[in-house]
């Protein structure tokens, strides 16, 4: 049995697990700062930073307790090297490398959103690729076809906001606290999502990439509009129609991308991909063409270090392990490697 003990901190969740043979959670030990960030409306770097270096000895003895293990017992540390908030995702590497150093272990350093895809394995220890994945999340919208483990094909990207991020800046628009899609997919369920007809933007040239920025600023000039002619704002109407545009279009460009590639299974990961409404329609549109929907159980969606782990037991099969010079790397995309 391998055991890998793996750290997450690219955001504003301190995290650690313990994972077996990259598909079976031994520990996972989350710690959130949100009451922290919501009094601001948004994730606050220098604060997160701070918060992690407080809370990350703490969370990652607790995970080592959990899984009944010692450092000494761990085949190797993983850590999220990117991409993310520098500062934060520094606070990981740091700890990590100290941890690897004194404990004579190998370092992994994990790429955050294979991270995401790999949660699905924990889901469901029985997946193997290929098949095609949406990731969304606060920061990231990627469209990809894992063609093997820690390969793949990236389709389609967002060009501006992810939607997640249009999910904040909406709900802080609305009024509504942070984090902002929990808050409009509850509030979305006292709206009608035929109310408003929002735009549904297509990039040119490119079918599968994704943008959010203009679906944002036509929810912005709704509310300005309806306050300029003294109009009472239906905010669940608002929050369900706008929601509904985004879903719209991470599904249509996932269900093309699954119709060409033929497979019959599709994966969701990310944070967003924890959204009920999300959830249903994926599982309708898979149904109708008779494929499998396979996503993480919502606490597996969200930053957590178990996704961490097994993204790293993937590098430790191949040999691929890390210098003691791990560095940040906060603007990583999918596929690209330090």
């Amino acid at each position: 049995m391998v055991r890998i003990l793996a750290i997450e901190s690219s955001c504003d969740e301190t995290a650690a697990a313990v994972i077996a043979d990259g598909r079976e959670i031994l520990s996972n030990v989350i710690s959130s700062q949100i009451d922290i960030h919501t009094l601001y409306g948004g994730v606050v770097p220098e604060i997160a930073s701070r918060k992690h270096m407080e809370r990350i000895k703490r969370v990652v003895d607790r995970a080592l307790a959990d899984a009944g293990t010692e450092l000494s017992d761990v085949d190797a540390i993983a850590v999220t090297s990117g991409p993310g908030l520098v500062g934060a995702l520094l606070v990981g590497v740091s700890y990590a490398k100290g941890l690897a150093f004194a404990g004579r272990k190998p370092l992994i350093g994990v790429h955050h959103i294979e991270g995401h895809v790999c949660a699905n394995f924990l889901n469901r220890p029985s997946l193997e690729p290929p098949f095609p994945c949406l990731i969304v999340s606060g920061g990231h919208t990627t469209l990809a076809r894992v063609t093997g483990y820690g390969e793949y094909e990236v389709l389609g990207r967002s060009r501006d906001d992810a939607a997640g991020e249009a999910f904040d800046k909406v709900a802080r628009a609305l009024g509504l606290p942070y984090p902002g899609g929990p808050a409009i997919d509850k509030l979305s369920c006292e709206g009608n999502p035929e109310a408003i007809e929002f735009p549904h933007a297509k990039v040119d040239g490119s079918e599968y990439d994704f943008s959010f920025s203009g679906l944002k600023s036509a929810v912005l000039n709704h509310l300005n509009s309806c306050r300029m002619q003294g109009q009472e704002v239906a905010t669940a109407d608002v929050a369900a129609s706008f929601q509904k545009a985004v879903i719209d279009v991470l599904l249509s460009h996932s269900m093309l991308a699954l119709e060409r590639s033929g497979d019959k299974r599709f994966a969701l990961a990310g944070g967003v991909s924890a959204n009920r409404h999300l959830r249903a329609a994926f599982e309708e549109a898979c149904k109708e063409r008779g494929v499998e929907l396979i996503c993480p159980e919502p606490v597996l969606c969200t930053d957590n270090a178990a996704m961490i782990g097994a993204a790293a037991y993937i590098e430790y099969q191949k040999g691929h392990f890390s210098d003691l010079d791990l560095n940040a790397y906060p603007a990583l995309r999918l596929g690209e490697r330090p």
